[in-house]
């Protein structure tokens, strides 16, 4: 309460100005009532003053505690009470400094000084340091005289300027003045007098009119040292009482009608106030919760955490916003989640007093909160299912996968396991219908350890083949299609499993296994759904690549089968070949190479690559290998050779076939729905003889030559169109080998990846030959480890001759005159060359047919005429004219006296045939060596099978 500024004057009777002191405490204890309805008591004792020198008024002779509320005559708070009289019989105070002078310590009625008791201020927290009660004096002039600083504070007024000042004048509206003059009569003459009064606030020094107001007064008429009458004003602010009020008011309905639990928790962290929301949730009423902690009310370990966050509150002045909370309600065993949040309260004068407590029921919410994060939890699953499985078109690959996706994120320990059967490729498993057919597993993953589980199933190792029993879940799941739980064993690791079928175009492939440990969430129906669809994604991916795997198999296959078998071999060289497919997450390609042995110990080498992958592919590459081995025995030239090969590949994607395809060649193509085959190519033709080779190229890398004591070289071979795109002729390039020369032939598999440009390749290639004196197998093997092989990313086809010449001593070769007597010399010549090669079984057989060819050809022929004996592996007869007519087998009659040569050639020979050559034909047959193994034919035996 703020102090009282007057003169000190000698009281005629010390009761009035202990009645006066009264009066004044009164008063403001009034003005609150009248704001807040209720009289706020003051502990005794306590009542305080503003530090000032200037002594109070009326200060009683007795102890503070002595001091009464007025009782009588108090303010009731109304705006429109202009005025009350206190009574006749009020006393007039008198302000009397026993024994001092002016401005000089009270003093007990001993002659003590008084103690800090009356000096001392009010207790932090009182409503007066929300009031703000003003005071001032008034002279026996009405004009103030003191001019205290909570006036000066309300007023806005400095005590040089107040002081002397005309307080109806200052303060009142004009058309209010009169009222005020006679009221100040009044009050001067001896009569109290309180009310409300509206005012104006001074003018500024800057000329600026002042605020209204409304105040609250109350004046005690007091006497001046000289006997004066003057008066103590003290002043309320009405719109400060009426805020107040109002904060009252409100502050009761927001705790009292909150939805949500408050408390009010003083500094010994005692609840001090619990609204009814609170107490309807844990029991009693609000009274019973006073005095309480919230070890009362939560866990031991939960409260100790908010009593520490309580403290650290009340400490730092720092709130809290939604701190979560857990426990239990009474009479519920279901745990509840609050919403804490925590600011500290203050008093008027800033000190702490208490924490504020609000708290939110956010039990559904968090449920809510949860469920929603499972669903996140579990779309991000699914979404990291769908892009990390299927990528690889490799069983094994696509369960591990599967694994990686769910441990840890959705259990603790997996395995996945496919019927056996089906990675066989068999279609439907043997013992399906019941479950009990064979599985292999496939995959394990374990988050917690590759140990075996105590208590659990006796673990299987990925790759071993095992069955479950008919009557257990995992059984069932694979009988039924439907997912099962398996019950956990007695003293495992293991808390929840659940077996999961995979299935794939209603059909099951396999089953999933997942499982979870003790202390992780059992299994829940999301759970189960969120498996079985984990479980039917990886089958579908599965089943993807058993079909894939089955149909890279077949075409593997094939395209093996479409391969020579073994180590081919050939008359003057030494072979040696490389077939590398592609791994299995590329289709099989069209790559292919070939061995093909001609008359006359000649070769045919050929290494083709059809465009394009899969089972298409290969199959374009069999037709077309097919049809080259075919052209081959027709003994045509290279050239000759690729331009039917590229007639025969337009052919293939035309129904109508090559004919079709050579109409449509001429039409537009806008409307050609049919498929293009296109292939590259490079056939050559090696005589062992000559040791020539004729080469011609179809749009293929060119061969590589490497010559002894040289460096390897890329042979200059026209590359020309590939095969199927026609219109374009193929030239041929003659090349002389040396012998113990190396010839490569490859496809763009061994030197191209997308790691390794072309150029790139060939160089490393190229470069990778540098000893060909080596085995052919060894220089295969050190090609391949030495170039990028390993890419998997194309098909490779590697084919390698070393140059082994015909020795001169195993070639006999006469020409012979146009005459009979030559039919004979060719019986001689034959006889004397084998007779020298020790090939005495074969005279008489190659003496009758080379007599037969011989006559032929003087018969039917042109020109002069050839005789040739070459020995290798088997013995070859050639015999040349330079006739173009082709001998033509055919049956003669039993009437026929001739017709029947050719006949006897083929009964006595191995084979025989006959080509075209630059200067007229070639009439050949062969005959197996004695000790070859293939018994001869007794020409007596076949002459008589003529007839």
């Amino acid at each position: 309460m703020s102090e009282i500024p007057a003169k000190a004057t000698e009281s005629e009777d010390p009761s009035d100005g202990a009645r006066a002191g009264a009066a004044g405490d009164s008063a403001v204890a009034g003005a609150t009532g009248g704001a807040m309805g209720d009289a706020v008591p003051q502990p005794r004792g306590d009542a305080r003053t503003e530090p000032t020198n200037t002594p109070r008024i009326g200060a009683p002779s007795g102890p503070r505690d002595d001091v009464r509320p007025r009782t009588a005559g108090a303010s009731t708070g109304d705006p429109t009470d202009t005025g009350k009289d206190i009574g006749a019989d009020t006393h007039r105070a008198t302000a009397k400094s026993p024994g001092g002078p002016r401005g000089a310590a009270p003093v007990e009625p001993s002659g003590e000084p008084m103690g800090d008791a009356m000096w001392q201020s009010s207790p932090p927290g009182s409503i007066y340091d929300y009031i703000k009660v003003a005071s001032f004096s008034i002279g026996a002039d009405g004009l103030v005289d003191q001019w205290s600083l909570r006036a000066e504070q309300l007023f806005g007024i400095s005590p040089e300027r107040a002081l002397g000042m005309d307080p109806i004048e200052a303060f009142f509206e004009p058309d209010q003045r009169e009222r005020g003059q006679r009221k100040m009569a009044e009050i001067l003459d001896g009569r109290e007098w309180t009310g409300v009064v509206p005012f104006r606030m001074p003018a500024t020094e800057d000329g600026e009119a002042g605020a209204e107001g409304l105040a609250e007064v109350y004046v005690m008429p007091t006497t001046t040292e000289d006997g004066e009458r003057a008066a103590v004003c003290i002043v309320v602010d009405v719109r400060t009482l009426r805020s107040i009020e109002t904060d009252l008011a409100a502050s009761q309905a927001i705790f009292g009608q909150s939805p949500f639990g408050f408390l009010l928790i003083d500094t010994d962290l005692r609840v001090r106030r619990a609204n009814k929301r609170f107490a309807s949730v844990f029991g009693g009423n609000v009274e019973s919760h006073r005095g309480r902690t919230v070890h009362d009310y939560l866990p031991r370990s939960e409260a100790d955490r908010v009593a520490a966050t309580l403290r650290r509150v009340l400490e730092t002045g720092d709130s809290i916003t939604d701190m979560h909370v857990t426990g239990f309600i009474p009479g519920s065993d279901d745990r509840r989640h609050w919403s804490i949040n925590l600011y500290r309260v203050h008093s008027g004068t800033g000190r702490p007093i208490g924490i504020a407590w609000l708290g939110t029921d956010i039990t559904s919410r968090r449920a809510a909160a949860r469920e929603a994060a499972a669903a996140r939890r579990n779309l991000a699953l699914l979404n990291e299912a769908g892009a990390r499985i299927g990528n690889s078109l490799d069983l094994e690959t696509t369960a591990r996968e599967l694994l990686d996706v769910v441990v840890p994120g959705f259990c603790d320990l997996a395995t996945v396991d496919l019927y056996q059967g089906l990675l066989a490729g068999d279609e439907t498993p043997r013992a399906l219908a019941d479950g009990s057919a064979e599985l292999r597993r496939v995959a394990f993953a374990s988050a917690v350890s590759d140990a075996p589980f105590i208590g659990g199933p006796a673990p299987v190792a990925v790759g071993a083949v095992h069955h479950y029993p008919f009557n257990s879940p995992c059984a069932d799941a694979l009988r039924t299609a439907r997912p099962q739980h398996v019950p956990a064993e007695d003293g495992g690791l293991i808390q929840s499993t659940l077996a999961v079928p995979m299935v794939a175009h209603d059909t099951v492939v396999g089953l999933a296994q997942f499982s979870r440990t003790k202390g992780s969430e059992p299994f829940g129906d999301r759970d189960r759904a969120l498996a079985v669809e984990l479980a039917a994604r990886a089958a579908v991916c599965i089943d993807n690549a058993r079909l894939y795997r089955r149909e890279h198999e077949r075409a593997l296959i094939l395209q093996r089968s479409l391969l020579p078998p073994g180590d081919p071999e050939a008359s003057g060289l030494d072979i040696a070949c490389r077939y590398l497919p592609g791994n299995a997450a590329t289709e099989v390609g069209g790559d292919w190479f070939d061995v093909i042995e001609l008359p006359g110990h000649r070769t045919a080498l050929v290494v083709g690559d059809v465009m394009g992958r899969g089972l298409r592919a290969a199959v374009a590459m069999g037709e077309l290998r097919t049809a080259v081995r075919t052209l081959a025995l027709l003994d045509l030239e290279p050239a000759e050779v690729l331009s039917a090969l590229d007639e025969i590949a337009r052919g293939l994607g035309t129904p109508g076939g090559v004919q079709q395809a050579t109409r449509a060649a001429r039409q537009p193509r806008d409307a050609d729905l049919s498929e293009v085959y296109l292939a590259t190519c490079v056939y050559a033709v090696y005589d062992s003889v000559t040791r020539r080779c004729t080469f011609a190229n179809a749009g293929h890398l060119p061969p590589v030559l490497v010559e002894p004591g040289e460096s390897a070289l890329m042979l200059d071979v026209p590359p020309g169109m590939p095969l199927g795109v026609g219109g374009e002729p193929f030239e041929e390039v003659e090349v002389e080998l040396p012998e113990g020369a190396l010839l490569a032939l490859y496809t763009d598999g061994l030197v191209e990846s997308r790691d390794h440009p072309l150029d790139e390749g060939l160089q490393a290639f190229v470069g990778a030959l540098t000893d060909p004196s080596r085995p052919l197998e060894d220089v295969c093997d050190h090609v391949l480890n030495t170039l990028d092989t390993h890419h998997g990313e194309d098909d490779i086809a590697l084919l390698m001759a070393r140059v082994q010449g015909l020795p001169a001593d195993s070639v006999g070769d006469w020409t012979l005159p146009r005459e009979p007597r030559s039919v004979g010399r060719a019986r001689e010549y034959a006889r004397t060359q084998l007779t020298a090669w020790e090939l005495e079984p074969l005279v008489d057989t190659t003496e009758l047919l080379v007599s037969e060819l011989v006559t032929n050809a003087l018969r039917y022929g042109e020109g002069e005429i050839r005789l040739r004996l070459l020995l290798d592996r088997t013995l070859v007869c050639e015999v040349w004219d330079a006739g173009l007519v082709q001998p033509r087998r055919r049956r003669a009659r039993d009437t026929d006296e001739g017709g029947r040569g050719l006949q006897l050639v083929g009964l006595l020979s191995a084979s025989w045939g006959s080509r075209r050559t630059p200067a007229g034909k070639t009439v050949w047959f062969e005959l197996p060596l004695p000790d070859g193994g293939t018994p001869l034919t007794d020409p007596a035996e076949a002459l008589l099978s003529l007839f």
